[in-house]
């Protein structure tokens, strides 16, 4: 597969059962199949700590608000989107097969940011409840139309933050 970014190819390296595609002398950008970066993005989890520094040519420019195809899709140009609600990291993600790009530097700072799965899932619902949750709540219980409305509006909170778009009962009744 070759890079996203800098066009060299990637490179696969294995780390504790899981096989990643690297930049590796180029942007030193990494390539997370569907599922694999869950599996590095929290402190706790070794494996993401072995892979925060991925040797790169530091004269290669990355430009972040660059669209970028799928390594693996080829012709399928990846979403940009934050990966949590601190909306720190911006993240490249393929609609087509789930895969995940991240530029040097960004697993780090995901890393950073939640200190476990649940913590990122409770500061999800949090924004969402506060952004969203008396407007929904009022609308939910005026007429099954607005009812509709609610639910939309609370689907579309997958978009802006799709690792994790609120699951589950909300008193709002949204999904």
């Amino acid at each position: 597969m070759k890079c996203p970014t800098c066009e060299k190819e990637l490179q696969e390296i294995t780390i504790e059962m899981i096989t990643l595609d690297v930049c590796e002398g180029g942007c030193g950008g990494i390539w997370f199949d569907h599922f694999e970066l869950e599996k590095v993005d929290e402190p706790h989890e070794s494996a993401g700590e072995q892979i925060l520094n991925v040797e790169r040519d530091k004269n290669i420019k990355v430009n972040p608000s660059q669209r970028r195809n799928c390594p693996k899709c080829n012709h399928i140009v990846m979403m940009q989107h934050f990966f949590s609600v601190k909306r720190k990291v911006t993240v490249d993600e393929c609609p087509k097969c789930g895969g995940f790009w991240l530029d040097y530097g960004e697993l780090g700072k995901i890393r950073s940011m939640f200190e476990s799965e649940d913590e990122k899932i409770e500061a999800a619902k949090k924004y969402f409840d506060d952004v969203f949750g008396d407007e929904l709540t009022r609308m939910h219980g005026e007429s099954k139309e607005k009812m509709e409305k609610a639910r939309k509006i609370a689907k579309m909170f997958r978009f802006i933050c799709p690792s994790t778009y609120i699951p589950g009962k909300q008193a709002w009744g949204a999904f």
